[in-house]
C-alpha cells in the first residue's frame, strides 16, 4: 500500500472514529401555550383530547413537550392569571413556543376573556412574541381549529370571524412562522362530511357519567386530536422550521 493510500485510509479512519463519539444534540422544549383544543385532559373526560396533549410522540428523544394550554383561556386571561409570565420564566434559549388562542377571546359577554381581534387580541399576540424572542427562543403562531357547525348545504360555517385574520397578520407583521389550522382543520373537516367526521369531536354515546351523551362540535376526540397535530406537523415540515427535523 502506497503512503497516499495510507493516509486517505488514516483519515477515513479517523473521521469514522470522531463520528463515533459525535456530541449529542442538545435537548430543547416546545411550549404550547393556548386553550381547550389544545390542553391535556382528565381521565374521566375521555376521549376528549386537546391536540397538544398527543404531541409528545410525533418526536424523538431530544423534544420535551410542555402544554401549558388550558380550558376556557383566551389571550387575556391567559396573561391575567399569571399563567403566561410562568411560561415566560421557565424559557430557554433554543426553546419553541405555540401559540393558538382565539375560541375564547371571542366571548364577548365575558369581561375576564374578551380581546378585540384588531386590538386587545392582536396586541397580546405581539406580547407573546415579542417576549417569546427576548428570551432566545421561537414562536410559532396558529390559527385556530375549525369547530363542527355545518350550514344546510353541508358545508362548514365560519365561527372564528376576524380573529384568524389578526393571527395571520400579525405572523406577516412581525415575521412569525404561521400554522394555519383553521384552514387546513376546514378542508379536513369538509373532506369528511357531516356524518363521518363526528367521530373526530366528541360526540359520545350515553354512559353514567354524560346519562345523555355528548354533541360537541368544538373539543376533538383522541383520533381527531392525534389526525389535527399531524396536520400540523406536516405543515410544520413543509416550511421548514428549525424543530422539524425532530419529527419521527
Amino acid at each position: 500500500m502506497n503512503k497516499m493510500k495510507q493516509n486517505i485510509l488514516l483519515i477515513s479512519m479517523l473521521i469514522f472514529f470522531i463520528s463515533g463519539f459525535k456530541t449529542p444534540e442538545k435537548p430543547f422544549s416546545i411550549y404550547t401555550i393556548g386553550d381547550s383544543t389544545m390542553a391535556n385532559k382528565k381521565p374521566e373526560v375521555y376521549p376528549e383530547t386537546g391536540w397538544c396533549q398527543v404531541l409528545q410522540p410525533f418526536f424523538n428523544s431530544t423534544v420535551t413537550i410542555k402544554n401549558h394550554a388550558v380550558n376556557g383561556r383566551s389571550t387575556k386571561s391567559f396573561i391575567d392569571e399569571g399563567r403566561w409570565q410562568a411560561v415566560l420564566d421557565s424559557l430557554q434559549p433554543g426553546d419553541f413556543v405555540f401559540i393558538q388562542f382565539g375560541h375564547n377571546d371571542q366571548k364577548i359577554q365575558d369581561s375576564t376573556r374578551y380581546t378585540t381581534p384588531f386590538g386587545t387580541y392582536g396586541e397580546n399576540l405581539e406580547k407573546f412574541v415579542a417576549e417569546t424572542r427576548a428570551k432566545g427562543a421561537t414562536p410559532i403562531l396558529f390559527t385556530s381549529i375549525v369547530r363542527r357547525k355545518f350550514d344546510k348545504d353541508g358545508k362548514l360555517t365560519d365561527t372564528h370571524g376576524d380573529y384568524p385574520v389578526t393571527v395571520r397578520q400579525v405572523a406577516q407583521k412581525l415575521n412569525v412562522p404561521l400554522v394555519d389550522l383553521q384552514k387546513f382543520t376546514e378542508d379536513w373537516v369538509n373532506a369528511m362530511g357531516v356524518e363521518p367526521s363526528k367521530k373526530m369531536f366528541l360526540w359520545t354515546e350515553p354512559n353514567e357519567k354524560f346519562p345523555e351523551g355528548r354533541k360537541d362540535d368544538t373539543h376533538l376526540s383522541q383520533e381527531g386530536a392525534k389526525e389535527v397535530a399531524r396536520l400540523a406537523m406536516e405543515e410544520c415540515k413543509k416550511q421548514n422550521l428549525v424543530f422539524a427535523e425532530y419529527l419521527k
